[in-house]
Order: structure tokens, then C-alpha cells, then sequence
């Protein structure tokens, strides 16, 4: 007649075929989990637990859209944080106003006075230093204003004026425009109302497609011109002046002086850009296209050290 083994023998004989089960499992690259489940090894296709509020509003500037770097930034950001990012791309003064309303969750900006202001006003918070890249004046390859070889902006910008020659401006109060300005200034100059002076009130990729139609200068982003160079004629006529650095900060916006603020969301952008894995991603971006990155990482570093 049958009988039924011992006990300490069929749950060694369980055990040998859990054992045998995991083995085949992780021959599959599954790791065997307690009531039969398997889960992914780590590092493939885990994810964070989903945000209690997944719609996130960035406000940036045009620079970060034109030249292509969000379309490499968000997709990575919400594929790893379950998040839904809005960008209101827009100028930096603008995008700094979405702040100060808080209509927007979290900026990308590069205005850094205008910056400060708004952190002082309490509206955003923890603002922490991303990136950057650099200014350029580029105009019409012949150069009728005669501006290259000064390693001036200033000095290029009275040669333009004192000539007549056509110069494009954004006039959008953006982080370029409020740059610009900033250089009349120093010029004591004042450009507006001129016949030669032209504001578009549009973003930096508008601005230089109407500076190639009309063959005039203007101030841009190096990474926007990188971004559409093949569709321009303009060259660059000046560059790598200090005053040129073009600086990143990413800043929250202040949860708790507007609560309908994502605080979670925010963070996490923010945690993100300057994760080492943001990080990467914003010092690579370009380099296999362009043969040079359009921004340089700075994550940790200190601001008056950057461009040495």
C-alpha cells in the first residue's frame, strides 16, 4: 500500500524545486518573488511609486526649446518620476512672472539678478545652479558694421549703432533681452526708437530666422544658433567675452506661499537636473551633432568659478 512520505523529506523536495524554479528564473533575468510573482532585475523597468500629483509646470526660457535640450531632458525626467511636465516655454522675465503668480511649479532660468529678486520676494525657493553656455553677437558674414576682431560687446555694439547698421533685438524682456540691455547700458547708448534698432517680441530662434532674413546682428544663446545654424545666415562675429556667460539656475516655486504649488514635483524635477544622471545628459547634449556639447554641467559647483 502507498504511503505518504515524511514530512522532513517533501519539504526538502519543495525547497529543491523553489531552488530549481529560481535558477530557471534568473536564467531569464526574473528574480523570483513570494507568492509566485517575479520582478525585473534592478535597473530595468523599475519604477518610483507614482507621484500623488503627476502634472508638473515648468516655465523656462526659449533657449532651453530651441535649441532641443527639453526634448531630451523631460522624456527622461518622467519616464523615471511618473510625472507630466508642461513647459511654458516663454521669455526669462516672463517665466519668472509665472513664478512670482505662482502659476508655474518650478523655473529653468537664466537672468540671474531678475533671478535673485524673486527669490528675495519669497515667491520661489532653493534656487541652485544647473548650467551654462555662452552669449554670441553673430550678424551678416560680411560684417558691415566691421565688428569682428574687438573682444568687446560694448565696443561691437557702439560700432553697430555709430554705422546704422540693422540690429535685431528680442524685446521680450527675456534673460538675452534683459543681457542685452544690460550692454546698451554700458554703452550709454539708447537703441530704441531708431530706425536701425528692431525688436521682434518673440523668442530666440524667431528672433535670429528674422536677423538672417534681414542680414542684421544680434545677441543669441550659443546653443540656439548651434540649434539651427543650417538654417541661418548669419555668423558668429563675436564670442568668449566674460561678459558672456550665460548662466542656469533651477529654482522651486514656494509651496508654501502659493499651495496649489507641486512642492513633490518640483523637487523632483529639480533633484533630477542636477542628478548625476541630469547631469550627463546636459553634457552630452549636442556633442554628437554639433561635435561640441551647447551647455556645460555645473551641478555642485561655485558661480564665480565658472568660464576659468
Amino acid at each position: 500500500m502507498y504511503q505518504t512520505p515524511p514530512k522532513a523529506p517533501r519539504k526538502r523536495l519543495v525547497i529543491a524545486l523553489f531552488l530549481i524554479l529560481s535558477l530557471l528564473l534568473a536564467a531569464c533575468g526574473t528574480t523570483p518573488q513570494p507568492g509566485g510573482q517575479s520582478t525585473p532585475p534592478s535597473g530595468q523597468g523599475q519604477n518610483m511609486p507614482a507621484p500623488a500629483n503627476p502634472d508638473l509646470i515648468l516655465a523656462t526660457t526659449t533657449s532651453t526649446t530651441d535649441s532641443g535640450l527639453l526634448d531630451v531632458l523631460i522624456p527622461a525626467f518622467e519616464k523615471k518620476r511618473g510625472y507630466k511636465v508642461k513647459p511654458l516655454s516663454v521669455g526669462t522675465g516672463q517665466a519668472l512672472a509665472y513664478g512670482e503668480k505662482g502659476e508655474a511649479d518650478v523655473l529653468l532660468v537664466h537672468a540671474p539678478d531678475a533671478e535673485l529678486k524673486v527669490v528675495e520676494k519669497g515667491a520661489a525657493i532653493n534656487r541652485k545652479l544647473v548650467m551654462h553656455n555662452d552669449f554670441i553677437v553673430v550678424g551678416p558674414s560680411d560684417d558691415p558694421a566691421g565688428v569682428k576682431g574687438l573682444t568687446s560687446t560694448v565696443e561691437a555694439l557702439k560700432k553697430i549703432a555709430g554705422g546704422g547698421k540693422l540690429f535685431i533685438s528680442r524685446g521680450d524682456d527675456s534673460g538675452t533681452h534683459k543681457m542685452e540691455k544690460s550692454f546698451w547700458q554700458k554703452a550709454s547708448l539708447t537703441p530704441t526708437g531708431n530706425a536701425w534698432y528692431q525688436e521682434t517680441g518673440a523668442g530666440m530662434g524667431q528672433t535670429l530666422n528674422v536677423a538672417s532674413e534681414k542680414q542684421g546682428y544680434t545677441l543669441t544663446d550659443r546653443a540656439t544658433y548651434l540649434a539651427q545654424k543650417k538654417n541661418l545666415k548669419l555668423a558668429v562675429v563675436l564670442e568668449k567675452e566674460p561678459a558672456l556667460l550665460n548662466i542656469y539656475h533651477v529654482m522651486e516655486v514656494n509651496a508654501e506661499k502659493f499651495p496649489k504649488v507641486n512642492k513633490e514635483g518640483a523637487k523632483a524635477f529639480s533633484d533630477f537636473l542636477l542628478s548625476a544622471e541630469g547631469q550627463e545628459m546636459i553634457k552630452t547634449f549636442g556633442v554628437d551633432k554639433y561635435g561640441e556639447p551647447l551647455f556645460v554641467p555645473d551641478a555642485g559647483k561655485k558661480e564665480e568659478t565658472l568660464g576659468k
